[in-house]
């Protein structure tokens, strides 16, 4: 409980600075157990402001407050306590102090930092005027600066005259030295003298409250109990308000502008599906947004979930941007199919391919073409690779060749050879006439539309027709210029030498008719002939230039892979920095051993390449990923049950170029019936590797190098394996062995010989032995190990061994013809009188594919 004494001496007036004060009174206050205080309250009238160090009035107002603050306290406290509480308050207002001149020093620093960018940036500003004013005179450039200069003293001086008296800045922060002393307990509260000097003061205090920005006026320059024992908190600093507005306004634009910025409208491409940061990171915006945008839409996603080109389409729209709808088939746009002008168009090289039958002199008539020897270089005198070579007539002309194989797994091969030639020699030997792959040949040549030339070779041989080769040819839709037809023939002999002058002469003749011109000055692009791992120098393709020209370090995409052109290798093996038109080069420098028969595009960079070569995996690999998705259960189930019946041989097929690995399988695919096939679990370039014995040993294939050998580990890891590796390098001879070994797995077949009849004349019942017939042999012979039919009424009613054949009691291996025996069959009793029973041996004889 509190009462009011109502003594009107306890209660006071102090004058403030101008004219104002505080009334006190005193309240006494009771407390439980008799115990009862006497404090002093305050009530403010107006506000008093710390007054200038020194001064007499407002030093008497400020000793009255702390008199009557501590001699309301003095009464319940000691000595002691007194001297603690003036001591904290003394060490509070030294803190104080010393906090203000850190913040003043700070806000120094801070201008002097912000004059110096000031200046920095005028210092450039100037720089750009002299600059962009570069072709004024020198002298009138410092002119104009001293004028300048001297304008600026000028109004620095104004304003120093302007400014007045006694407007110095001042430090309002108080030094220890300034506290008052405590009062004392019997002194009474001093009135402030008034006069001019404290309304000096106040105003003062009144412009520095002003300027650090402060807070409750009515308070400022009052020191209660609680700021003087630091129980009134920690409050931010000016400097530390001033820090974080510059924040804000970087954060908000230059100069401090709170003017919302404006939107940067975007186009977005949207692929068929994105993840939704690919997104956001397209559109600019934060990946928050974009994920609160699909959950307002419904759904949930986190940023790498993949959405919709719809989805993304919709996003992009609410946020603001333009939809540029793409798939991804557009990556393969950079390769451009640009029209050649006609006059960009220059005349080029043909391309020759030379086809025909197997051993029918292909090579041997490009040999003596080129005067070289590379059948001699051929493993058996047969070509198994497509051969690119470039030569110059005596004209000076420039002709392409292509040697394709003959045999019949090189059906792709010519096939290609066909696609990528202007004009097609087809090779008959005069003594062998047409055969099967020459059919193949000239129908290849027809499905290609190009020209035709049958040059009609080993006319030197004995016993040579050339013309039952042009008879036979008629067959088949070729009608030579000799029978009244429009394709040229020509009789060689590529050991002679008989007949090339006029065949090249042909084959200029019928390029001139031709016509045929490219552009060489365009990125370049043509066709892979033969691809192939070399150990030395890695993936290497054989690629015939078309249009343009391929030049070193060209990026370039073909098929699956990409690559950066490291080296081109002409037919004489020498490196070349380009290659036109119609000529065939190694190129070095691919990332992976494309198809043979893909095409070479060059693009402009590396990410292009690489972009359009994971597009184009991608594809393989759904589209593999279809056809193994297309098959229904019930085909799966039916091919499950026919495979219950087919006997598989697995192979592992490792090749030294594209061509001839495609060959073998497609060869192998042919071998086999109804009973056994034969598999290839792998086929692939290059060496044969320890990964190719790991397959080969889990599935039990053998594993088959055309034209490779194993490496040394492979070597190791087989033979601890016992795995057979087998070495091939004519296609003749790994096609017969894979047969001889599909064979192998063929059931035998079974031929029944009949070699006797015998009739029953009786049956005996024998004890220990069971029913015996007794019977006469009709026919042929009867042996104990043969096998026998029990016939009844020429009805075979049971089939199988004899138990025993005796004659009289003897038991015998053999009874002749007109003799009689006694016959008992095995686990068999149902014999009657009249019964005929037929004797037969059985044998196997292996069969062939």
């Amino acid at each position: 409980m509190s009462e009011n004494n109502g003594n009107s001496g306890d209660k006071g007036k102090t004058i403030g600075t101008r004219g104002g004060g505080t009334e006190t009174s005193r309240v006494r206050q009771s407390f439980s157990h008799g115990r009862s205080k006497t404090v002093v309250v305050e009530k403010k009238r107006k506000r008093v402001v710390a007054p200038k160090p020194g001064s007499a009035a407002t030093g008497g107002v400020q000793s009255e407050r702390v008199r009557a603050a501590q001699g309301s306290a003095a009464k319940g406290l000691g000595d002691s306590e007194m001297e603690r509480r003036r001591k904290a308050l003394m060490a509070a207002k030294a803190n104080e102090a010393e906090r203000i001149a850190r913040e003043k020093e700070a806000e120094e620093r801070r201008k002097a930092e912000m004059d110096r960018l000031r200046a920095e940036k005028d210092e450039a500003a100037r720089a750009e005027a002299e600059e962009a004013a570069r072709l004024k005179a020198e002298a009138e450039a410092k002119a104009m600066q001293e004028a300048e200069e001297a304008k600026r003293k000028a109004d620095e001086e104004a304003r120093q005259k302007a400014r007045p008296r006694g407007a110095k800045k001042e430090d309002t922060a108080l030094s220890p030295a300034d506290v008052p002393a405590p009062p004392n307990e019997n002194e009474g509260p001093r009135r402030s003298a008034p006069g001019g000097a404290p309304k000096r003061d106040d105003r003062r205090n009144e412009r520095e409250n002003k300027k650090s920005g402060g807070g409750d006026k009515r308070r400022s320059g009052k020191l209660t109990i609680n700021q003087a024992m630091g129980e009134g908190g920690r409050q931010k600093s000016l400097a530390a308000m001033r820090r974080r507005q510059e924040r804000q306004a970087r954060k908000g634009g230059g100069g401090g502008s709170n003017e919302p910025r404006e939107k940067v409208v975007r186009d977005v491409k949207v692929p068929e599906a994105i993840t939704v940061a690919e997104l956001a990171n397209r559109m600019a915006e934060r990946v928050a947004d974009v994920v609160k945008s699909l959950m307002q839409n419904g759904i949930m996603a986190t940023q790498n979930q993949t959405i919709d080109a719809d989805t993304a389409e919709l996003l992009v729209e609410e946020f603001g941007h333009k939809v540029v709808r793409v798939s991804d088939a557009d990556v393969e746009d950079v390769i451009a199919q640009v029209e050649d002008k006609a006059e960009d168009l220059s005349p080029r090289a043909p391309v020759i391919t030379i086809m025909g039958h197997v051993d029918h002199g292909k090579t041997s008539l490009l040999d003596a073409i080129r005067k070289t020897n590379v059948v001699s270089g051929e493993a058996g005198g047969i070509t198994q690779h497509i051969g690119a070579y470039q030569i110059n007539t005596e004209d000076g002309a420039k002709l392409t060749f292509l040697d394709t194989p003959g045999h019949a797994a090189f059906t792709s091969m010519r096939a290609r050879g066909a696609q990528v030639t202007d004009i097609v020699i087809l090779v008959v030997a005069a003594d062998d006439s047409v055969m099967p792959q020459t059919i193949e040949a000239i129908n290849h040549a027809k499905a290609a539309k190009v020209p035709m030339i049958v040059a009609i070779n080993k006319i030197d041989r004995p016993g040579a027709d050339p013309q039952k080769v042009r008879t036979q040819l008629l067959q088949h839709e070729v009608v030579v210029e000799a029978m009244s037809g429009d394709v040229l023939d020509v009789e060689v002999s590529a050991v002679n030498g008989t007949g090339l002058d006029t065949l090249v002469e042909n084959i200029a003749l019928q390029a001139e008719l031709l016509e045929l011109k490219a552009n060489a000055d365009r990125e370049a692009s043509g066709a892979v002939i033969e691809a192939q791992l070399d150990v030395g120098r890695g993936p290497v393709a054989t690629v015939l230039v078309q249009n343009g020209t391929l030049k070193r370090g060209d990026i370039f995409v073909v098929g699956e892979q990409w690559g950066k052109v490291r080296a081109l290798i002409n037919d004489q093996g020498e490196r070349v920095n380009e290659a036109g038109p119609s000529v065939p080069v190694e190129v070095l420098g691919l990332n992976g051993t494309p198809e043979a028969g893909d095409v070479l595009n060059v693009v402009p960079d590396e990410a292009r390449a690489r972009e359009i070569s994971s597009y184009r995996q991608q594809l393989a690999k759904d589209k593999r990923a279809a056809a193994g998705a297309a098959t229904t259960l019930d085909q799966l189930l039916a091919k499950a049950k026919a495979d219950e019946n087919v006997a598989e041989l697995p192979i592992v097929v490792k090749a030294d170029v594209q061509g001839s690995a495609e060959a073998i399988v497609q060869a192998m695919e042919k071998i086999g019936n109804d009973e056994v096939r034969v598999r290839v679990l792998h086929s692939g370039v290059g060496a044969i590797t320890e990964s190719d014995v790991t397959l080969a040993e889990a599935s039990g294939a053998p594993i088959i190098g055309f034209n490779v050998r194993a490496n040394a580990p492979a070597r190791e890891s087989a033979n601890q394996k016992g795995l057979e590796i087998r070495y091939y390098s004519i296609i003749y001879d790994l096609v017969d062995d894979v047969k001889q070994a599909a064979s192998g797995l063929l059931s035998a077949e079974v031929r029944e010989n009949f070699i006797g009849y015998a009739s029953i004349k009786e049956v005996f019942k024998v004890s220990n032995v069971g029913k015996v017939a007794g019977c006469v042999i009709t026919e042929g012979v009867a042996r104990r190990s043969a096998g026998v039919r029990l016939l009844r009424d020429n009805v075979v009613i049971h089939e199988g061994t004899l138990k025993t054949l005796k004659r009289f009691k003897d038991e015998v291996k053999e009874v002749q013809g007109g003799q009689e025996c006694g016959m008992a069959f095995e686990n068999y009793e149902d014999i009657r009188e009249g019964d005929v029973i037929e004797i037969f041996e059985t044998e196997e004889i292996e069969r062939n594919l």
